[in-house]
């Protein structure tokens, strides 16, 4: 399998990989994917429905929750056509317009998630250190524009990707290694240096995820001081246990993050299926157990879910009675 390099960048094709030697078996390997990409979308859709629907949760911390919703749905919607492409059809032909626009949106996203975080930990912070002044720090117009920031930052940073690949080209015997286009294995396949991608890739990294990671860090610290402060043991827990469902959040994005850096970096020995998974986990698993863990751990959120689905059984019941 070639890649073919035309005159014209347009005419450019790249070729997708789903598991190699498993060819027969992606229609079965497709069921959980459809699986999870259907969890994915009906679970952050219920999440973003419950908060528009009901008064009681336009506050920061469930404004900030929706903007979490609308990324990890976006960063689903971004790998859903080509991974299931490739299992029901085996259509791994990717050109390179189309691969370069799904680089921009799953790196964009992935970096408005790590924002999202961070305002999260913000919002958590000013709630338990400086709970008098919440409403006035937080207010919806303040959120609306962290939210924008986030958005306007993040693409910023990656808009240059594209332009960067462009470039180059792309003349060497290889596929890519997985069912979308990323930016670390597209610019692998160039003729030419590719020391400027790889410097402002990392430093992407440094100014997003890595100043994103230590302000959560440092957020923490400031929260479990004034947290440790506190005389009651009940008032400690119920102020740690707020907190609860965005730690998971973030664990949940940086972990798998972090072991596929470290896979990429140091674990060119593993199976490829190593990187395959890793790979699927980084970018499904957060938005499949996101809105997992708020409907469990968030008691507003599981409340008004509950009330949802109370109400749409007794609406089955009274259309059968």
């Amino acid at each position: 399998m070639t890649i073919f390099y035309n005159s014209s960048l347009q005419k450019a094709t790249f070729f997708l990989t789903g598991f190699p030697g498993l060819e027969d078996l992606h229609g079965w390997i497709s069921i959980p994917f459809c699986s999870i990409y259907l969890t994915v979308i009906v679970g952050n859709l219920t999440i973003l429905h419950v908060i528009r629907t009901d008064a009681t949760l336009h506050e920061p911390m469930y404004y900030f929750l929706a903007m979490l919703a609308l990324t990890d749905l976006g960063l689903c919607l971004s790998t859903l056509p080509t991974v299931l492409g490739i299992f029901w059809f085996d259509a791994r032909e990717i050109g390179i317009p189309a691969c370069f626009t799904q680089l921009f949106f799953i790196h964009t996203l992935s970096l408005v998630e790590s924002s999202v975080l961070l305002s999260m930990s913000v919002d958590r912070y000013v709630a338990i250190c400086n709970p008098l002044h919440y409403s006035t720090i937080l207010t919806p117009a303040r959120v609306v524009k962290m939210g924008l920031i986030s958005v306007l930052r993040s693409a910023l940073f990656i808009l240059p990707l594209p332009f960067l690949l462009k470039r180059f080209q792309y003349c060497r015997s290889h596929v890519l290694a997985h069912a979308y286009c990323l930016h670390l294995e597209i610019m692998k396949l160039a003729c030419s240096s590719i020391i400027v991608n790889h410097v402002y890739g990392l430093f992407v990294v440094a100014c997003t995820v890595g100043a994103d990671s230590l302000i959560i860090f440092l957020s923490y610290a400031l929260i479990l001081r004034t947290v440790l402060s506190i005389a009651s043991h009940q008032e400690r827990l119920r102020a740690l246990n707020t907190c609860v469902s965005h730690m998971c959040a973030v664990l949940l994005f940086y972990i798998p993050m972090i072991g596929l850096s470290l896979v990429h970096r140091f674990g060119e020995h593993l199976p490829h299926m190593v990187h395959l998974l890793m790979s699927y986990v980084y970018l499904l698993v957060p938005p499949l157990m996101n809105p997992i863990v708020y409907s469990i751990k968030t008691k507003q959120i599981r409340q008004r879910i509950t009330k949802k689905f109370e109400f749409v059984k007794s609406l089955r019941c009274f259309w059968q009675g």
